[in-house]
């Protein structure tokens, strides 16, 4: 179940185009478990992922000297705290492809802020929030820590190019051990609107994704890539 946060900032145009590239493998997984994939947070590339910045590690240092569980929470909380990552943009990007996907190989899914929303709804047993993450400079700003996901909906500005929203779960209160995820229900054909296959892809793996999709029983519209279209002299 999806349930808006009062703190957290989203982004209120339901239109705002959101996009996920991933690989094939996971793309089959997406489909055919009809479960979406989140990453316990401490598993990310990024060792800043869910810490704080400086002058906020400072102040919870201040408070961990008469209570030591306070920063011990903080850190074991990082394992409790799943999270699927989205793009914020109304066009294709180069730099995702890129960087997403490997050997000029996947795909990219486009779906909108309103369709995730209601792609969340058959998820009965975990909450999910959304939220925009906000880049910030770790050796200077504050980040808030009033509530448990605000290390997660901040980081670097390095990162920025990112434009990154999140669905964020916390599985605090269930007595689970998460290894790298947690997989939950979604609604698949709610979260997909359209499909991108690498433009730079070749013609057999073009074929084979159109095929694949057409086995099994899906019929989400193929779009070709912007970044494909033929020169113009």
């Amino acid at each position: 179940m999806h349930v808006n946060h009062p703190n957290i900032l989203v982004p209120t145009d339901a239109n705002t185009v959101v996009w996920k590239y991933l690989d094939l493998s996971k793309f089959l997984d997406l489909l055919l478990q009809e479960k979406l994939f989140m990453s316990r947070s401490d598993k990310f590339e990024d060792q800043y992922e869910g810490t704080f910045s400086e002058p906020t590690y400072e102040e919870i240092k201040k408070i961990s000297e008469n209570n030591p569980k306070f920063l011990q929470y903080y850190k074991s909380h990082r394992e409790k705290v799943v999270i699927s990552s989205w793009h914020i943009n109304e066009y294709e990007s180069f730099a995702m492809w890129q960087i997403f996907t490997k050997n000029q190989e996947g795909l990219a899914i486009q779906s909108t802020l309103g369709r995730l929303q209601e792609a969340l709804k058959p998820e009965k047993k975990f909450e999910q929030y959304i939220g925009q993450v906000n880049y910030i400079d770790y050796k200077k700003d504050h980040i808030p820590f009033e509530d448990t996901f605000f290390p997660f909906l901040f980081k670097r500005k390095s990162f920025q190019y990112e434009r990154e929203i999140r669905i964020l779960t916390d599985v605090t209160h269930w007595d689970l051990q998460i290894n790298d995820g947690l997989k939950i229900d979604i609604d698949i054909h709610q979260l997909i609107e359209k499909i991108y296959i690498h433009p730079k892809s070749e013609n057999w793996y073009k074929t084979l994704v159109v095929e694949l999709m057409q086995r099994l029983g899906f019929d989400f519209p193929i779009e070709i890539s912007d970044l494909e279209s033929d020169i113009l002299i």
